[in-house]
Parts: C-alpha cells; structure tokens; sequence
C-alpha cells in the first residue's frame, strides 16, 4: 500500500468525529477512550500500525470485527474495494453507520452478530482485522482468509496481549510474528475468553 497515502489520510482523520462530546478535548491524547457499553477506541498510532501491517490494496475485501466507533473501519475504507463490518453490539453498530455514511464513507457492508464466526457468506477474504482480543484465534476467521491473505489481531490474557500478524502464501501456508504487546477489549462469543479460558 500507498504509506504516505496513508499517513496522509491518517492526519486528516478527525478523532473527535468518533468519540462522545464530553470526550472531544483528549481526542488528540494518543490513548484508548471509552465509547460506551464496556468497548474503547483505540489509540489513534495503533490504528495506523495495524492498517500498515494489514497492506491492504485496492482490490482487497476486508472483513473488521468489532467495528466499535467506526474510528479503523474509517481508516480502512480508502484503501481497499469494501470493507465488511461486524459489531455485536446493536447501539454502537448503529452510530458508526450513521457516523461514516455522513462522512461520505460508501464501500463498507454492515452486520450485527458474533464477530468471532466471521462473514462466512462473504468469504474469503484478502484480509481480516481483529479489534479484539481472545485467547487464540477462532478457526472460522483463518478459514475464511484468502490464499494469499492477511490476518491481524491481539491474543493472550485478559490484561495484556501479543498482537499477531498471520500471513497465509499462494499455497495455503500459515506464518505468524508477534508484532508488539497491546491490551485490547475482550471478543465475546464462541471463541471468546467466557469460552476459552486460560
């Protein structure tokens, strides 16, 4: 991908467009903030490391979870053809649609539901960002990444995190690295921590 591009549109994203009013003053603090009902946006430089490290290209579906604010799928959307967004909380889905659809944001698909069985009517995908965190990665996500493809999203504990990166050849063939530590907010579901304790 483009990195001036996307450093770019990263600078002239507005944080405070993704974030409560009583808030709007720390949205320039490179921190997590609370948007509501137990989920947070991230800080705005690991945002951009984990679109850099996703690479997305023009041509490429991309399948979010845990749309949350809207702040990453915003970040995603220009460079790559649709972006596929699962939020399992209907509040939150809610006004990130109405959020990015004013903001001028078309190429992005919508769904409320379990974000840990992916998008299987959609798949596959040529990458996928987890915006939250389990003890392991679900099977269905790497099933339903492309060949080739890319995978990002944090694994570990509840309190901290690795973020991996998983990147799957022409062949089929998985690798993983261990980017930097991260804590991120828990996925729920069948792969989730209530499911998969550690």
């Amino acid at each position: 991908m483009d990195l001036e591009k996307l450093e770019n549109t990263f600078r002239a994203l507005d944080r405070k467009e993704f974030i409560g009013p009583s808030l709007r003053g720390m949205a320039s603090i490179n921190a997590p903030l609370p948007i509501g009902y137990g989920q947070t946006i991230s800080q705005p430089t690991l945002v951009l490391e984990m679109t850099a490290l996703l690479n997305p290209e023009p041509e490429h579906r991309v399948l979010e979870i845990g749309t949350g604010s809207g702040y990453q799928t915003a970040l995603l959307s220009p460079f790559c053809a649709t972006v596929y967004t699962i939020e399992r909380i209907e509040p939150l889905l809610k006004q990130a649609q109405v959020r990015l659809e004013r903001l001028g944001y078309e190429n992005i698909e919508y769904r409320l539901g379990d974000g840990s069985l992916g998008w299987p009517e959609e798949a596959p995908f040529d990458r996928i960002l987890v915006a939250a965190a389990a003890s392991k990665i679900p099977p269905a996500l790497l099933e339903q990444l492309g060949t080739p493809g890319r995978l990002i999203m944090p694994v570990g504990e509840r309190e901290h995190q690795d973020l991996f990166l998983v990147v799957k050849d022409k062949n089929g063939k998985l690798t993983q690295q261990i980017v930097t530590q991260v804590a991120f907010v828990e996925l729920v579901g069948p792969y989730g921590w209530e499911n998969n304790k550690i």
